[in-house]
């Protein structure tokens, strides 16, 4: 007998990842309700009561209506906000927080379905520092790290871990020119260091000489690695120069990866590696929303299928 409980996406308008896993789940004859949150009022509508058995009620797109408690799992995929430029500041700061509380706390509370990833989770696990010391202890290599505010901290820092790289601890974006920019990884000398550091909170690590990066994508039960090589410190700068190649992990690496998302309570995450010459490899982030099917266009991996294993409910 068919299934009738549909997978919630929960994206962006703008979303090909997105895309391909609702045409694949469509295929298959699963149904799906596509939302995205930043719809909400104008075109999304949600009326949940509160009862003994949990969340009970429907959310309602213009071409889809979905019983609350009957949603089997939900991919949740970077979302837009909330806004409501139609009101003063004040009254838009008010609207956008009950959205965020209300709808939002809707969506995290469904009962008996599967989330990749559950939006909590996502956010508990996008904080760096937090990221960084679950993958300690999780048994990932980590490179020597430093957060901080201090300029004296960072150049003694600089000093006895050189090279040095610079992160950002979030990404967000800036427009430069008009054009969508951010901030990039890069070298930086002790010289370099300014009291502007004190103006904020910086990440600052030892560059690992490496000879490669693998990007480890964990799907369920499922890890999907590949190789990238660049000769780039960042290869997310130029993906027309990279090239690709199916691996195996060394010892030790599937244990710490399961180990780090059950940490966070996650199912999907996209882990990226710097590989050595000796072959170590050594933590950078993990990305619980990270991107994954470009690599299947270029390794033929089935990770497709394997995330629409997971949301249909068949591992």
């Amino acid at each position: 007998m068919t299934d009738p409980r549909p997978v919630l996406v929960v994206t962006a308008l703008y979303d090909p990842t997105a895309d391909v896993v609702i045409t694949e789940l469509h295929d298959r004859g699963v149904p799906v309700v596509r939302l995205d949150s930043g719809d909400f009022p104008g075109s999304l509508s949600v009326e949940a009561e509160i009862t003994a058995h949990g969340i009970q009620g429907t959310i309602s797109t213009p071409s889809r209506t979905a019983d609350l408690a009957g949603i089997r799992s939900v991919y949740y995929r970077r979302p837009s906000g909330f806004a409501f430029p139609h009101l003063d500041e004040q009254d838009a700061r008010f609207a956008v927080t009950q959205a965020r509380y209300g709808l939002g706390g809707v969506l995290a509370s469904l009962p008996g379905c599967l989330y990749v990833n559950h939006p909590h989770r996502i956010g508990d696990a996008e904080f760096k520092p937090a990221g960084l010391a679950a993958a300690v202890a999780a048994g990932f290599d980590l490179p020597p790290t430093l957060i901080t505010s201090s300029p004296d901290a960072a150049r003694a820092f600089i000093k006895r871990h050189t090279p040095v790289i610079y992160k950002p601890l979030h990404n967000p974006v800036y427009l430069v020119d008009g054009a969508s920019s951010v901030v990039k990884v890069a070298e930086v000398p002790a010289d370099e260091v300014d009291d502007d550091v004190a103006g904020t909170a910086h990440l600052f690590q030892q560059r690992v000489p490496k000879t490669g990066d693998a990007r480890v994508t964990v799907i369920g039960d499922r890890v999907f690695c590949v190789r990238i090589d660049s000769g780039r410190l960042d290869w997310r700068t130029d993906y027309s120069h990279l090239t690709y190649t199916v691996v195996q992990p060394p010892p030790g690496i599937e244990q710490a990866l399961h180990s780090y998302l059950r940490h966070f309570g996650l199912v999907f995450g996209a882990f990226d590696f710097a590989v050595d010459r000796e072959q170590r490899w050594w933590f950078l982030e993990c990305n619980p929303s990270g991107q994954w099917y470009w690599l299947e266009s270029e390794t033929g991996l089935p990770m497709l299928a394997a995330l629409a294993d997971l949301l249909e409910g068949t591992t």
